[in-house]
């Protein structure tokens, strides 16, 4: 039998749970891969995730922040001001798993599916 977890004062009924709930859903895990190297700014992270949306970045990057996986660190306080996104060290702790998911995309592609050029 499983335990329940508490985190945050949320609860969960697996670990599983726990990890699909900060790392979870069609975005999250593709904004941590691109800032997996290094940081990075928003303009940045739009540009190489084309197909996202400024309001869905937005939203997943403050939750991401939230949860401690990115820190957002603002430089200057008048506007224009540089924002820059990073995975924390407890972001980093999720760089393997990535790194594994990338992989295993890779094979799904080999075995079932296609490259495409840049202009597709």
């Amino acid at each position: 039998m499983g335990k329940n977890i508490k985190l945050n004062d949320k609860y969960y009924p697996c670990t599983v749970s726990l990890a699909m709930d900060l790392i979870g859903g069609k975005w999250k895990s593709v904004i941590l891969y691109h800032l997996k190297d290094g940081e990075k700014r928003y303009n940045e992270l739009k540009k190489e995730i084309s197909t996202i949306t400024e309001m869905t970045l937005s939203i997943q990057l403050k939750q991401l922040n939230e949860d401690r996986l990115i820190s957002r660190i603002v430089y200057g306080d008048k506007p224009p001001v540089k924002v820059i996104y990073e995975l924390t060290d407890f972001g980093k702790t999720f760089i393997p798993a990535l790194e594994q998911i990338n992989n295993w995309g890779h094979l799904v592609v080999r075995e079932k599916g296609e490259y495409l050029s840049d202009d597709n």
